[in-house]
């Protein structure tokens, strides 16, 4: 009886904590772009994964704040997560959502975007239900999981940025990986506004 309430209120702690993180890094100043030969007045960034939109329906809404030429913090929401690119056909439904954060860092010298490499932990909460003849299994999706990926960005106007990335992680949950497995593949297409 005690569990519904637990994670109501771990929910509201991680998303009053990523609000708290969001809202401290906005307050400074400066910046600079993805993009190593073009400097720009801004120093943040609003993005969504519109293929995972598309292909899947999980909003993936990011803020990232550029802290440097080289480096940025990034934040995630993640609604209607899924694990890795299973569908909720034949019976199956995902009832999860995460948070993640992580750190970009862009090398190279391209004159319109860059690479960029990103280490990231991410906790899901919620759960996976699957419908067998009747029958409703349910899976605690609620799993700390560490990864890294790869992108690049391009920076095609003064203020808007786009391009694909892909990423591996782990999972830390026994009963995910007992469902699923532990490692577990992303990947998208983003599309940034600067301010």
């Amino acid at each position: 009886m005690w569990q519904p309430t637990y994670r109501i209120m771990k929910k509201t702690f991680f998303t009053l904590a990523l609000l708290v993180g969001i809202l401290s890094f906005s307050q400074a100043q400066q910046v600079l772009s993805s993009s190593s030969l073009l400097s720009r007045d801004f120093s943040n960034e609003i993005k969504v994964n519109f293929l995972n939109l598309i292909v899947l329906g999980s909003v993936e809404v990011g803020y990232e704040r550029y802290l440097s030429e080289t480096h940025s913090l990034d934040f995630q929401v993640h609604i209607n997560d899924r694990f890795g690119y299973n569908s909720e056909a034949k019976g199956k439904e995902y009832k999860t959502n995460s948070i993640q954060t992580g750190m970009n860092f862009y090398f190279g010298n391209g004159e319109s975007g860059r690479f960029y490499l990103f280490p990231f932990a991410k906790i899901r909460f919620g759960d996976f239900e699957e419908n067998n003849d009747g029958d409703i299994t349910t899976t605690d999706m609620t799993a700390f999981i560490f990864g890294a990926g790869l992108g690049y960005k391009w920076e095609v106007t003064e203020n808007f940025a786009f391009g694909p990335y892909a990423s591996i992680a782990r999972g830390f949950s026994d009963e995910v990986a007992n469902k699923f497995t532990r490692i577990e593949p992303n990947a998208g297409f983003s599309l940034g506004y600067r301010f």
